[in-house]
């Protein structure tokens, strides 16, 4: 996740009130106010008495010419970057963003924000947030906090469903509510990914979770922040995972608490173009997919010839990292 720095010099309670709230991640503040701070909020600050020192933790370099760049880099391989910038901004953190260096740049307003995330559509590391308005602040925050990617999603023709015995399956219990349309992409393979429906449905079976998605089995993949998958088995609190929903807009959740137990499973085939791809459910009817209106379908009605969505890649991966290589996945 994108990291958001407040300063806040000089020290102002509200302005500490309003970026503890929006849930930045550090404050930087002046000499002797850490203590202000953390009796406010657990957070980490960034002073010469705070958690972060600067100068020996967080370095402050200015770019003028491409020449400075290099400096930055280096800095980059030590520790954390604030980038100054003169009479120009978006070159130079291009430039940066390209040779890896993560680096914080120096935002105003919601539209600096805006800017500094889609550098080459990967963005900076972190934005250092410097306004007096507690309201422009509060913006910002939203803006970089709950920003959203955009996964492309695909109708997926249903082959086959055949139901397999008893084995574990995962809940996921974020602290996000989901609405219909809304869940997680789960998949046997990283290649290609279901859209998995949240438990936010009225049944006449149980009552609705909204908060919850019946995943899968533990060797699933799922979808999580930065481009990058974990297995269902490895999530615990604290986590974040993609919640993404049927236009593909997908943010980030945390994850509350995981909950792994022995259920009927259910073998879901499906496919797209020449390509075909897995998942392995709970045998409910309470579980369902994603349909290419956003409607749910549940995957004890799903039918050879049925369309749900599901997210494709190429490539493969290597500890949830994206890689090029020739891999079978069956």
């Amino acid at each position: 996740m994108r990291q958001v720095w407040v300063r806040v010099d000089p020290f102002d309670k509200k302005l500490v009130t309003t970026a503890l709230e929006g849930g930045a991640d550090a404050l930087m503040v002046p000499a002797g106010f850490s203590e202000k701070v953390k009796a406010l909020g657990r957070v980490t600050t960034i002073a010469p008495d705070g958690d972060l020192v600067p100068g020996k933790d967080v370095a402050s370099v200015t770019v003028e010419s491409m020449n400075d760049e290099e400096a930055v880099v280096k800095a980059a391989s030590r520790g954390r970057v604030i980038v100054e910038t003169t009479d120009w901004t978006i070159i130079p953190l291009e430039n940066l963003v390209a040779r890896g260096a993560s680096v914080v740049a120096r935002v105003g307003s919601v539209e600096d924000a805006r800017t500094a995330c889609g550098i080459l559509e990967h963005g900076v590391w972190g934005v250092l947030v410097e306004t007096r308005e507690p309201l422009e602040l509060k913006k910002i925050l939203q803006c970089v906090k709950e920003e959203c990617m955009s996964l492309p999603l695909l109708p997926a023709e249903i082959v086959e469903v055949r139901p397999l015995g008893m084995g574990h399956r995962v809940c996921v219990d974020t602290c996000t509510n989901m609405g219909q349309g809304e869940g997680m992409l789960v998949g046997n393979a990283s290649r290609t990914l279901f859209l998995v429906h949240a438990e936010s449905i009225e049944n006449p079976y149980v009552a609705p979770r909204p908060f919850r998605v019946n995943a899968g089995p533990p060797h699933a993949y799922t979808q999580t922040p930065g481009g990058r998958t974990k297995y269902l088995s490895e999530l615990a609190a604290g986590d974040e995972v993609l919640v993404s929903d049927w236009q593909g807009k997908s943010v980030p959740a945390i994850v509350g608490r995981v909950k792994t137990e022995r259920r009927p499973l259910l073998l879901v085939r499906a496919r797209i173009g020449t390509r075909e791809a897995t998942v392995i459910v709970q045998n409910a009817e309470t579980i369902r997919l994603v349909k290419p209106d956003g409607g749910p379908a549940s995957v004890v009605g799903l039918a050879p010839g049925d369309k749900v969505l599901v997210y494709t890649e190429e490539g493969a991966r290597h500890f949830g990292h994206k890689i090029e290589e020739s891999i079978s996945e069956k």
